[in-house]
């Protein structure tokens, strides 16, 4: 947490807002997309769906295939620790549905299930999309099961697996090039560059990868780098506890650091949930 605190005040000092920006794709996106503070009525079920989860007294054995938690949490988790300190807050998770809603991608990958919460936000924009979404622990599978049952979501697809051996046969069986991915399935340098790179595989121009957490350790912030300098990326655009890239072949390569305003909100609401 207190590498994240000393990465926010670094990206304070080089990060700008909508002012100055002089690119018309990102000044849309961040301004219509990024920044927008309206409701969809798909909210209220997923933040109810939240709510139930954090006052759950299950208990399940969890199997961690990447960098572990920040509060060194054990096998034995209660559910309601998982959702009040490890699914994304519900600023990001909406930030995710305004991304999916605005591109409309016909085929989302999300490497990194947890609880369901996000692959919920991903799911619901548009019922005709599929959504392929990959979770190593078999207990937390379970209940991201129990998520979309209770949500109704049809159009999701739970690969259950290490992410090492279930990402490579999944994208070779798939028919159609991938739309979107969320990558949140491994915080450390070297899962992280080769997850990018076996997806990158199936890309088209207009494909939209977005990277959970780019300054939660060293190691994302140097997977981070490694995949902004990648010839194949045109432009990126660190939203601090999110990296969004395109491959936009129609412009010079851009990259640019934009204050979410949520930003500060999330970090303080990380900080009250990890001490909780």
């Amino acid at each position: 947490m207190l590498y994240q605190a000393f990465s926010y005040i670094r990206f304070l000092l080089r990060s700008g807002n909508a002012h100055g920006l002089h690119s018309p794709f990102v000044f849309a996106l961040y301004n219509h997309v990024v920044r927008h503070t309206g409701f969809f009525t798909p909210y209220e079920a997923v933040e109810h769906r939240r709510t139930e989860l954090q006052a759950s007294q299950q208990t399940i054995n969890v199997t961690d295939f990447g960098a572990g938690s920040h509060t060194g949490a054990g096998r034995q988790r209660r559910v309601r620790d998982i959702a009040r300190t490890a699914a994304k807050s519900r600023q990001l998770g909406q930030l995710l549905f305004r991304l999916v809603n605005h591109f409309q991608p016909r085929t989302v990958l999300e490497l990194g299930t947890s609880l369901g919460l996000t692959t919920a936000y991903l799911a619901t924009p548009n019922s005709h999309s599929r959504v392929i979404t990959f979770e190593g622990c078999p207990a937390t599978a379970a209940v991201a099961r129990e998520t979309f049952s209770s949500l109704g979501l049809r159009n999701v697809e739970l690969i259950e697996g290490n992410l090492d051996a279930t990402l490579a046969p999944t994208l070779a069986a798939l028919s159609t090039p991938i739309d979107f991915v969320f990558f949140d399935g491994n915080h450390r340098y070297e899962p992280t560059v080769h997850y990018f790179e076996q997806c990158l595989t199936r890309r088209t121009d207009q494909s939209v990868f977005v990277f959970d957490d780019i300054h939660w350790s060293a190691e994302m912030e140097r997977a981070w780098q490694t995949i902004k300098a990648h010839p194949e990326v045109m432009l990126t655009v660190d939203l601090f506890f999110m990296g969004l890239v395109f491959f936009r072949k129609n412009q010079p390569k851009q990259h640019f650091s934009l204050r979410f305003d949520n930003v500060l909100d999330n970090l303080l609401d990380r900080a009250r949930r990890l001490s909780a």
